[in-house]
């Protein structure tokens, strides 16, 4: 006889066990009920043609005016596709440096073909205030002689693979802002000529209508080496010649200011040359839209 604490045992189970099975059946009827959730196909994923970056190549050139030789540097974009401008860059008075290859290749990296000159020769380059006079004045002496050389350099820039030989223009550095200024007054067929901290003064101002170039000088108000006077004489002569020209002068820029090795060497040699960073930075940003509008991107 079974006893009445084993049923009421018994009982329990059998309501256990029913409360299992229910909660089995509940679970399985979820399971199907329940749909894995689709998973989506990837999004074709567009992707956007570009155009690689700068591939900057350069090469050292010999070429020669008379009977000088004549020691060169030459930067072109090898990833870009055609033929495009060429810009000729003139030294400072120290000579052909590392400074002025520098600035090829920022040409370069901005589509041009630049053509970093040599006006002394050989590719002579001073280490001395004295040795840069001497160069200089040995150059400048003989203007025809200037030209010959500066007409040697923009013959082979011309006949370079990548430059378009109908746009050429021409920047210059202290003394090779003069020289650019220069050849602009002699009629030399350039586009465009930009003038860092060049001086502006000339035995042969220019005679109207003779200028082909634009012109855009970019001067450190605070150059003790090119004085105001030096700076109104100027803007008279090119008012005077009709040239299209543009004047921008930095508040507090002395002279060298584009050079950052300008400061430590005008303290070595007690000569009044800074470098000036925010005067460098606008004006190499003024040459680029001088320069774009010359030769509008197609």
């Amino acid at each position: 006889m079974t006893s009445p604490r084993f049923k009421l045992y018994r009982g329990k189970c059998m309501r256990i066990a029913m409360m299992i099975a229910v909660a089995a059946v509940a679970m399985a009827c979820s399971k199907k009920e329940t749909k894995t959730p689709a998973v989506p196909e990837p999004a074709e994923v567009q992707m956007e043609k570009t155009e690689p970056g700068p591939k900057i190549q350069s090469e050292e050139v010999t070429y020669t005016a008379g009977d000088t030789t004549l020691k060169g540097y030459i930067a072109w974009d090898a990833n870009k596709k055609g033929p495009r401008p060429g810009v000729l860059v003139v030294h400072e008075w120290w000579g052909h440096s590392d400074y002025v290859r520098k600035r090829a290749d920022m040409l370069a990296e901005l589509g041009y073909t630049a053509l970093a000159l040599d006006m002394y020769g050989e590719g002579r380059l001073a280490d001395h205030p004295d040795d840069a006079m001497k160069f200089m004045n040995e150059t400048i002496s003989n203007m025809d002689v200037a030209t010959e050389r500066f007409r040697a350099a923009y013959d082979l820039l011309k006949e370079h693979g990548t430059t378009n030989p109908n746009d050429i223009a021409a920047i210059g550095y202290c003394f090779g802002g003069a020289v650019v200024l220069h050849m602009a007054r002699f009629g030399v067929d350039l586009d465009g000529v930009v003038s860092f901290h060049g001086n502006l003064a000339t035995q042969a101002p220019a005679k109207k209508g003779a200028v082909k170039a634009k012109v855009l000088v970019l001067h450190g108000a605070e150059d003790p080496m090119v004085p105001p006077e030096q700076v109104e004489a100027f803007k008279k002569e090119m008012e005077a010649a009709e040239v299209d020209y543009t004047f921008i002068a930095y508040p507090g820029a002395k002279h060298a200011f584009t050079n950052e090795a300008a400061t430590e060497t005008g303290k070595k040699f007690g000569m009044a040359i800074e470098y000036n960073e925010e005067a460098d930075e606008k004006s190499w940003e003024e040459m680029t839209k001088f320069l774009a509008a010359l030769y509008p991107p197609e």
